[in-house]
């Protein structure tokens, strides 16, 4: 019988681009090991188009994700949550069968202003800093599941 991936949910208040960049980034990293989610507190019923840009840009098509309110994670077991703007952190709930739970913070690039490529620039930064963590943490799980097998 295969073993069922523990559930990271990865929250934001928008659920329109901090989430769904670390949604599709450690969806790459360890989507093998883990069901990556994302959700909002309010979700903005959209995904911002400059961070699908970006993740095209690294390879990564996440187009297809769409809006969730965190509501729809309520009944089933989520192991891992993970917050990434201070809103979300504030508001979240416990899920069933949550054993984890962390906070890293990141700057909304929704509210970069400028012209297009002073957007970008900032989609980008927000981008690879999310890449950096989520990656370690994608590598820490690996050796997790190497240890525990």
């Amino acid at each position: 019988m295969p073993k069922v991936k523990p559930t990271v949910l990865i929250l934001c208040t928008g659920n329109s681009c901090r989430s769904h960049l670390a949604e599709g980034l450690l969806r790459a990293a360890a989507g093998d090991l883990l069901n990556v989610q994302s959700a909002g507190s309010k979700p903005a019923g959209y995904v911002h188009p400059l961070g699908i840009q970006v993740m095209k840009e690294i390879g990564l098509d996440i187009s297809g994700h769409h809006s969730k309110h965190l509501n729809e994670f309520l009944n089933q077991p989520v192991e891992t949550v993970i917050t990434v703007c201070g809103n979300a952190d504030q508001v979240c709930p416990i899920f069933p069968g949550q054993v984890n739970r962390y906070h890293w913070g990141f700057d909304d690039p929704a509210h970069a202003t400028g012209t297009e490529a002073e957007k970008l620039a900032v989609f980008r930064r927000v981008r690879d800093e999310i890449k950096r963590v989520f990656e370690a943490y994608a590598a820490g799980r690996r050796d997790q599941a190497k240890v525990g097998a």
